[in-house]
């Protein structure tokens, strides 16, 4: 494998992370959305996400078209593979941002509970079908010595992926409690301060249970580099961190430390598959990976080019956007 290949490798993960931490909370904001008390909350939770939910997903659109560009044998794999569950993520994710954008424009109590369901639901099927495929990447997919998917759609929802899609569900909700919490003030701030805890708790116990059900059933991904187990080292304080950090009130600094637990998981999930991004469980030696999927020399360096460009733009596009919109959230008539 060439250092070109493996540094596509290391960048496909880099933007997956990058989409983890920063779309996790919009989409755990979506989740808690259930369970706002009262208009003024719903308001709160939009507000706060509202100047930053689009550029977030910036990073999925990004990380799939450079995943067709570098390894379209993957790309073309995967997205036969799991087409149905990609159709229901690309609705969702219509869903949600059509919920956004239209429960303000009429004055009906109506039809903004209607608008505000898509959206909540929206978001928990997003955090699902994302986890969901992840789980069936870990767990190896049935791919054939041709790398063509040989399986059936109700495979993608064996129980080890249903565990990691209820991990991401778990976790982006809490990742999404303390971004709302720094943003929200009075009652609804308290709520979510008690509902970090157990959250997080819940985050951590079933990311456990990942890593042990990973071992048991899928061995290869601790096969090797001694990283993986240094990242799950990371993941473990990270979470504790940040439930120490909101008990104190301190929520800038939680929101980093879930930011560094969202990341070391992307990363794990990288050092894992090493250099496989698409294991076989028919046979390993079929696995596709960054040196037999991988486009030509010639494209990998006009990607590369192109994403030492582009990146740089998108990451201080990001960190601008935050800024500007940082501080905690004031109702207003414009809002949404």
């Amino acid at each position: 494998m060439t250092n070109l290949q493996t540094i596509w490798f290391v960048l496909i993960f880099v933007l997956l992370a990058g989409y983890a931490i920063l779309d996790g909370f919009d989409l755990g904001v979506g989740v808690l959305h259930l369970f706002a008390r009262d208009e003024r909350d719903r308001r709160t939770a939009l507000q706060a996400i509202g100047p930053v939910w689009d550029g977030n997903e910036v990073w999925l659109l990004t990380a799939g078209g450079a995943l067709f560009a570098a390894f379209p044998a993957v790309y073309a794999t995967v997205f036969s593979g799991f087409y149905l569950a990609l159709v229901l993520l690309l609705v969702a994710l219509i869903g949600r941002a059509i919920a956004v954008e239209f429960r303000s424009k009429v004055e009906s109590p109506a039809w903004r509970r209607v608008w505000d369901l898509i959206f909540a639901v929206g978001s928990l099927l997003v955090t699902l079908l994302l986890g969901v495929a992840l789980g069936n990447i870990l767990r190896g997919v049935p791919v054939n010595a041709g790398g063509e998917y040989t399986g059936a759609f109700l495979q993608l929802l064996n129980p080890y992926a249903v565990l990691i899609g209820v991990l991401a569900i778990a976790t982006f909700t809490w990742h999404g409690a303390i971004y709302l919490a720094g943003k929200a003030d009075g009652p609804m701030r308290e709520r979510l301060m008690r509902l970090a805890a157990p959250e997080g708790i819940l985050a951590l116990v079933l990311y456990m249970a990942g890593v042990a059900t990973s071992y048991a059933f899928s061995p290869f991904l601790f096969e090797g580099s001694p990283l993986v187990w240094i990242l799950v080292a990371v993941v473990v304080g990270g979470i504790v961190l940040a439930l120490a950090l909101v008990r104190r009130g301190r929520f800038g600094g939680a929101l980093a430390a879930s930011s560094l637990t969202l990341g070391a998981m992307i990363a794990q999930t990288g050092a894992a598959l090493f250099p496989r991004l698409v294991p076989s469980i028919t046979d390993l030696a079929y696995s596709l990976t960054a040196a037999n999927a991988s486009s030509t020399e010639p494209t990998l360096w006009a990607m590369l080019i192109i994403a030492l460009v582009g990146m740089p733009l998108v990451l201080a596009y990001t960190i601008w956007a935050h800024w500007v919109f940082r501080g905690k959230v004031v109702i207003s008539d414009e809002g949404y």
